[in-house]
């Protein structure tokens, strides 16, 4: 037998709804909570300085992947810097495309890029760029130590 649901107070504002915004509510907050620790911990982490010989495993690693952040016409938003900076922590390492521009443009979109998401510039040819992040809590791609 399945349990009915009561409609909760707030039932009238979403036409007798069981279902309600008061439910989410502890859900967006730990949203935003997360968003909001995400952002602090990209802002006190240090960019990577990476060598030579670090940057060319990383070139080889990101040769087979395919763009997964593309910037068009409105340029960098927050919106994109945002989801760029989801996408390095899920990945790591990826390819950013960029529509329009010229070249000194471009070089200024990824290096402002790099720059917000506390990122690595790895590689840019034309439209593409490389970004490399670590992931401190399970790094999932393990770069050769500096030769210096």
């Amino acid at each position: 037998m399945a349990r009915e649901r009561n409609p909760c107070a707030c039932a009238f504002f979403t036409k007798g709804s069981a279902k309600c915004s008061c439910s989410q509510r502890p859900l967006l907050l730990e949203r935003r909570v997360t968003q909001l620790t995400l952002a602090v911990t990209i802002a006190v982490m240090a960019i990577i300085e990476l060598s030579e010989n670090q940057r060319r495993f990383l070139r080889g690693r990101a040769h087979a992947l395919k763009p997964i952040i593309h910037i068009g016409g409105n340029g960098l938003t927050e919106a994109v810097a945002r989801e760029t900076a989801r996408a390095l922590e899920d990945h790591e390492l990826i390819k950013v495309r960029a529509r329009g521009a010229d070249r000194a443009a471009r070089e200024a979109l990824f290096g402002d890029l790099a720059a917000r998401t506390a990122s690595s510039l790895v590689h840019r040819i034309g439209h593409v760029a490389v970004l490399y992040r670590p992931r401190h809590s399970k790094p999932g791609l393990v770069i050769p130590d500096p030769k210096v």
